[in-house]
């Protein structure tokens, strides 16, 4: 039986029990609060237009993450790079599917199939949180928040989107500017049945 869960903080979320998602969680701190806030203001504004502007909302968001000038990078260091890899990887075949992801200095682009009917999204993708700032901030020698509370999510609609998705996931640093080929990035993963570029 398909369930349907609305949540609403400053970001709508609708999921559902199955389906492909589409998901990217940030450092805390890594968007300025006044960019941010201009950027909520825009996806109230959007939320009900059709999927194509929310995607244009979205590119902004991811933009702001990949300024040159952002200084909240804890996800490049190796140690930590690595415990992201074992956290998204730990629960493929558990709660979901792993398709791609991309773990960029200040966040992670994550797509998945669920599989497991008994978990959202949001919990599946909290426990991940959890984990990941659990042991950073251990190996930071750190205390505090380590991800931003909410994170931006789209369920993947049909095989376009997800043809396009995983494009965006697997380019990112690519067009971050921080190398010519989306092999090169140390945090990139992609099925070889999803790999779509060479």
């Amino acid at each position: 039986m398909l369930i349907r869960h609305f949540h609403r903080r400053n970001l709508p979320h609708l999921y559902y029990n199955e389906g492909i998602y589409f998901v990217t969680f940030r450092l805390y701190g890594s968007i300025h609060p006044n960019e941010l806030k201009k950027l909520h203001e825009q996806i109230r504004r959007n939320q009900l237009l059709h999927p194509h502007e929310q995607k244009k909302v979205f590119k902004k968001y991811d933009q702001l993450l990949d300024k040159p000038n952002n200084n909240i990078k804890y996800l490049r260091q190796p140690e930590i790079l690595e415990i992201c890899k074992t956290s998204l990887h730990f629960y493929d075949c558990k709660e979901y599917n792993l398709i791609c992801y991309c773990i960029m200095p200040n966040h992670i682009h994550l797509l998945f199939e669920l599989i497991n009917k008994n978990r959202m999204v949001g919990d599946i993708v909290g426990s991940i949180k959890k984990f990941i700032a659990r042991e950073s901030n251990k190996f930071l020698k750190r205390k505090g928040k380590f991800w931003q509370s909410e994170s931006f999510d789209r369920l993947v609609r049909d095989d376009i989107e997800l043809y396009f998705t995983i494009k965006y996931v697997l380019m990112n640093p690519v067009n971050a500017g921080l190398i010519t080929e989306w092999k090169q990035w140390p945090g990139t993963f992609c099925k070889p049945e999803f790999q779509i570029i060479d």
